[in-house]
């Protein structure tokens, strides 16, 4: 069954919870062939059940030990732009869809979806555009990040986040 699989991390992240179960995100889903949406809403106060669903198979959760089995099954992984998420979903090797929250103050987010987006490893939107995004996305151009390598990405995040 071709799935996605959403994370938010250990955070709360309710508008991108509430923005990929509307049915026009739903629809833009199934009209890419996922049939299954996996949801880790973490700390939010939105938790839907299947039923807001009808046409996808829907599963919800908080958190969990790990979720790498989850991000192993998944087809496409949506995050948010936290640093581990985005480390854990790129050393999975699924295609990676990160959802910035542009309604946090001193937003580094942003910052490193940008600069990981110009390096070829995902795509990135906010919640207001992310129904475009599904629909016209092409996960076909882009490119693996090298895992088993973390200072890499230790001194990429100092970099963007202007450490050193």
């Amino acid at each position: 069954m071709k799935t996605v699989f959403v994370t938010v991390g250990t955070t709360s992240f309710n508008e991108l919870i509430e923005t990929i179960i509307s049915p026009e995100a739903v629809e833009a889903l199934i009209s890419r062939g996922y049939e299954k949406l996996v949801l880790q809403v973490g700390r939010g106060t939105v938790f839907p059940c299947p039923e807001t669903c009808p046409r996808i198979t829907l599963e919800t959760f908080r958190f969990k030990d790990s979720i790498a089995e989850d991000m192993s099954k998944a087809h496409l992984i949506v995050s948010h732009a936290g640093a581990g998420s985005c480390l854990e979903a790129l050393g999975a090797g699924k295609p990676l869809l990160v959802v910035v929250n542009d309604k946090l103050m001193n937003n580094h987010q942003l910052e490193l979806a940008r600069q990981l987006h110009s390096d070829s490893h995902l795509l990135y939107c906010t919640c207001s555009t992310l129904t475009e995004t599904l629909k016209s996305m092409d996960i076909s151009v882009l490119l693996p990040f090298s895992p088993g390598q973390p200072q890499n990405f230790a001194n990429f995040l100092d970099k963007v986040l202007g450490v050193k």
